[in-house]
């Protein structure tokens, strides 16, 4: 059995201090009927996994713009794998380089939004590819 509404944790990581696009996104998804947890900005990856855990969370959405993508997806990765997090989608979105996303994705990332995407693209792929939480 799943639940009612899809819940998402959207945070920001490191010292990133610009989260104009991660509060657009937070609002366009509530919008949209999911239940999302801003965590807002300077985040640690082990922040962001606790509070995956804590709030049974169906994705985790990370905005970058600091650059500092290839530093925390990794981390992020493997601390979800350390959890038994292999039910929870893991997508970031942001500003960085086009090469960087098959990077992002190698390190265990499901998917990379850019800046400019489509909202209704980022709603159709969480409700295409979130996976079913067994009760």
């Amino acid at each position: 059995m799943s639940r009612e509404r899809i819940k998402v944790i959207i945070s920001k990581v490191g010292l990133d201090g610009h989260d104009r696009g991660a509060k657009v996104v937070a609002s366009l998804l509530r919008e949209a009927g999911f239940e999302v947890i801003y965590l807002g900005m300077y985040q640690t990856p082990e922040a962001i996994v606790k509070a995956a855990i804590d709030e049974d969370a169906d994705v985790i959405g990370v905005s970058y713009l600091s650059g500092e993508h290839l530093v925390f997806t990794p981390l992020i990765v493997e601390l979800m794998r350390k959890e038994g997090l292999d039910d929870v989608l893991f997508v970031a979105g942001g500003s960085f380089p086009p090469e960087d996303i098959p990077v992002m994705k190698e390190m265990g990332i499901d998917e990379v939004f850019r800046g400019g995407t489509l909202t209704d693209e980022l709603i159709r792929y969480i409700k295409e590819n979130v996976r079913e939480t067994q009760e």
